[in-house]
């Protein structure tokens, strides 16, 4: 017997990325920061390791919205913070969809998207992109709630334009989500939309550009009437003291993560250009990864499973449209030309090779 609601019981639900508990891998499956966090973000913790954690934190987390909204010249009253933009995500699903309603977002993309859908007994439209991961004309559904873009995109790293997204913000209905995780590895973002539409709401994290995944902490930027009415629906202390502290000192030290961006970035074209000169066709990244479609006669996923016996994780999906590509994160230039070869290896190998 089945305690469960009828549509939790169907549902799959989301599967992250593998987190390895035997042995010491390269890890190049989580798009992690392959460099350390801010040490004024690690002095500011420690700094923090003290008799006030027996406290509840604010629940607004007011230093922090305050901090990022000096940061990105905004107003705190339009800044959330979450326990992580996952959090936010299912935040905003709960604040404007009910059973029932549209839930629209691309594929593929961000899965979590279909997850938190299936969570509130929404009507998930998921809407295929172009082969070159251009939205296509039906992404605007008539009704819908909530449209989600993951911009840059994940798993593609594909970019849409701000004027584009723009010029959706002004057509669909019910709110519009744009989520940046990955915005810092790119030359554009959609900030600026905030202040010209009152249906955008954009998502930031401190996991990747910051190299803080391990903290939770991601923050919403949006005009003050959507921020007001999701603070109604998130739990009463969503983000913890040592979040709120590092969410802090990484802010006001901004050198340090464009210098690890920088490093990446560099690392990223060194990677593409290696990939390329074996044979896979690489999508056009604008994040801290990229998405490798293997060549004719190679599988992806006898490549994804030859690196791990070598101790080399990259990120298989076994689902329609990315079974014959790898998504692989940006390490060090040391890790990345671990990878380069054993990748090169396994292809005069054969190892990758369709039988």
């Amino acid at each position: 017997m089945s305690y469960f609601k009828e549509h939790i019981e169907k549902m799959t639900g989301y599967i992250p990325g593998e987190q390895p508990r035997d042995g010491v891998y390269t890890k190049l499956n989580t798009n992690e920061n392959p460099y350390p966090p801010s040490q004024h973000v690690l002095e500011a913790i420690r700094n923090s390791l003290n008799e006030t954690l027996r406290l509840y934190p604010d629940p607004v987390a007011m230093a922090a919205r305050l901090k990022i909204a000096e940061v990105l010249k905004t107003k705190p009253e339009r800044v959330m913070a979450g326990n992580g933009s996952d959090d936010l995500l299912s935040i905003i699903v709960r604040s404007f969809a009910g059973p029932g309603d549209k839930i629209v977002f691309p594929y593929p993309s961000y899965m979590l998207y279909k997850t938190l859908s299936e969570l509130q007994n929404g009507a998930a439209c998921m809407i295929d992109f172009t082969e070159d991961y251009i939205l296509p004309e039906d992404f605007i559904v008539k009704g819908a709630k909530v449209s989600f873009i993951a911009n840059p995109n994940s798993p593609s790293g594909t970019m849409i334009s701000p004027r584009e997204i723009s010029r959706l913000a002004s057509e669909i209905d019910g709110v519009l989500v744009i989520d940046e995780a990955y915005a810092d590895f790119s030359d554009e973002n959609c900030l600026p939309l905030v202040e010209r539409h009152d249906n955008v709401l954009l998502l930031r994290t401190l996991s990747k550009s910051y190299s803080l995944a391990g903290i939770r902490f991601g923050f919403c930027v949006a005009q003050e009437s959507l921020i007001q009415g999701m603070m109604k629906v998130k739990d009463s202390y969503n983000v913890d003291r040592l979040g709120i502290v590092a969410a802090v000192a990484a802010m006001e030290d901004q050198k340090t993560m464009m210098e690890h961006v920088e490093k990446i970035i560099k690392t990223r074209e060194y990677l593409t250009k290696a990939l390329q000169g074996m044979g896979f066709f690489i999508y056009p990244s604008h994040a801290n990864f990229v998405l490798a479609r293997c060549m004719k006669g190679v599988s992806a996923q006898n490549l994804y499973n030859e690196l791990k016996k070598r101790k080399i994780l990259v990120r298989y999906f076994n689902i329609r449209r990315l079974d014959d590509c790898l998504r692989i994160t940006i390490g060090t230039q040391e890790e990345i030309d671990l990878l380069i070869k054993n990748l090169k290896d396994l292809l005069i190998a054969g190892a990758g090779n369709i039988h």
